[in-house]
């Protein structure tokens, strides 16, 4: 695809001796949201860690920006453009609000300044004087997300934003992210929630056992609900 972004093909990843990717194939076209979709267990994370080079027994073919990537360590990966946010967040306790959006350096040109990304979270706004430790898991999933905007990334990788978060913090975070995708990023998405995704993602692709089975369109999830369902076991 002449307008992927991202291009996953062949992709195997190991931890030790367990194999978890069996064959990732995927593309993430520019300007687009996509998730992959899957049980626990089905390779999702992993994929994105790849991605990001912090799996380090992998092969196959990542393309970033048309670049080979396979080879290259995390942080070389960093500076190209993309950039992680895990799914255990990783706020640091003792650092407030700004501390923490601060911390991660400038690696690329085109970043959001950090009055920018406040505008983008008023919220954080609000708590920039407040130490990690006192914000709820909503602040911290939008300091998580917000921290890596300035960054200069073009491609951000969210693993499981809406994780254990209220039906109306999920909201906001879907508008957060249509907002980031309306400024120019690209973003992939990682979920086990499939009606959160429905709201947000162009595509998306169906994991299990390390592989991807299925790629559903967003016009077509209505019409194949329960194939998907029987895919997510819900």
């Amino acid at each position: 695809m002449t307008d992927a972004l991202l291009e996953v093909r062949g992709l195997e990843a190991w931890y030790g001796e367990s194999h978890i990717l069996h064959g990732m194939d995927f593309d993430v076209r520019r300007g687009e949201v996509v998730t992959l979709l899957g049980r626990n267990g089905a390779g999702k994370t992993t994929t994105m860690k790849s991605v990001m080079g912090v799996v380090r027994q992998r092969r196959g073919a990542i393309r970033f920006n048309g670049a080979e990537t396979i080879g290259l360590s995390s942080n070389r990966i960093a500076r190209m453009g993309i950039a992680w946010c895990p799914e255990e967040r990783g706020i640091f306790a003792s650092l407030n609000v700004r501390e923490n959006l601060e911390l991660p350096p400038v690696v690329r040109k085109g970043g959001m300044t950090t009055a920018q990304v406040l505008d983008l979270f008023p919220r954080l706004a609000e708590r920039a004087t407040s130490q990690g430790t006192k914000l709820s898991g909503g602040e911290q999933q939008m300091l998580a997300i917000a921290r890596i905007l300035r960054t200069g990334a073009e491609l951000l990788l969210l693993d499981e934003p809406t994780e254990g978060l209220a039906p109306v913090i999920v909201r906001q975070i879907g508008a957060i992210i249509r907002d980031l995708q309306a400024k120019g990023f690209t973003i992939l998405l990682v979920e086990q929630n499939f009606r959160f995704a429905a709201t947000v993602a162009t595509r998306h692709y169906v994991v299990e056992h390390g592989r991807v089975i299925d790629c559903l369109a967003r016009e077509d999830l209505e019409a194949g609900g329960e194939k998907l369902k029987s895919y997510l076991g819900v």
